[in-house]
């Protein structure tokens, strides 16, 4: 499992030396809030209500949402095909069509998550019940991701063939590795992303523009690795259960 996780950071690397304009595009809808945020005097004067209702950061909150799920695409082909960055940034049918399809979905659940009413509200429940309520729909949302961590991998990759409801009899027994590899591409990059983020607050104005330069980078490369560990969950639960993530050998096999 570490030697995946040591890939996984390589591989990041490598596919930003290797296609950096994909690789960009999240750090630059990061760095673009920033801006917003610096300019209406966030890291001067911390979450203030004009800060915190601001049309301009809010709608690059979401694009930066929106770019997150990118490498759900790319950098998932890059990987799966051992670096090849030809077949990572093409766009074929019917891995182009199918990803649109995932991405519309979680664009909608992000939206709502995003700017939607509260599930508290919409229940009728209390304050108390309300963070309860919300607590157990982060959770139950957590878990069914990572059972569809197989269904994510396979369309990107033009295997319509691991819908939804395979992908979850494919990762059974994989859940607690693949929470695993989420935890080593996620955690330690937002940890910093976050590090960084409060500690700007009320430092000199050309030191926070300088770290949320390296903030942003940081989120270009935690767009990668948490695709990518979607993938290794995916990767080591089909070859636990045999199963051809791409779908190309079943193709094969039916064009005899």
């Amino acid at each position: 499992m570490w030697r995946d996780i040591k890939q996984l950071y390589a591989d990041s690397a490598a596919f930003a030396k290797a296609l950096p304009i994909l690789f960009s595009i999240p750090l630059l809808i990061e760095f673009a809030q920033h801006v917003v945020e610096i300019d209406i005097g966030f890291y001067r004067h911390g979450l203030t209500a004009a800060a915190a209702f601001d049309q301009r950061r809010l709608a690059l909150g979401f694009a930066k949402v929106l770019a997150l799920l990118l490498p759900g695409y790319w950098f998932v082909r890059f990987i799966a095909s051992s670096r090849d960055a030809g077949f990572a940034k093409r766009i074929e049918r019917p891995a182009a069509t199918l990803f649109a399809v995932q991405f519309g979905v979680q664009a909608m659940f992000q939206w709502l998550a995003l700017f939607g009413p509260p599930l508290g509200m919409t229940l009728g429940l209390g304050p108390r019940l309300s963070t309860y309520a919300q607590l157990a729909a982060t959770i139950g949302v957590s878990v069914i991701g990572v059972y569809l961590s197989a269904w994510l991998v396979a369309w990107p990759l033009g295997n319509p063939r691991i819908g939804p409801l395979r992908s979850i009899a494919i990762m059974a027994g994989s859940f607690w590795r693949t929470v695993g590899y989420m935890v080593a591409g996620t955690v330690p990059l937002m940890s910093l992303h976050y590090l960084l983020g409060y500690s700007a607050l009320g430092r000199p104005e050309p030191l926070v523009w300088a770290m949320m330069a390296v903030d942003a980078l940081v989120v270009g490369v935690l767009a990668l690795t948490t695709s990518g560990a979607v993938y290794l969950g995916a990767r080591h639960a089909s070859e636990r259960r045999n199963v051809d993530l791409t779908g190309r050998a079943k193709a094969a096999e039916l064009g005899r």
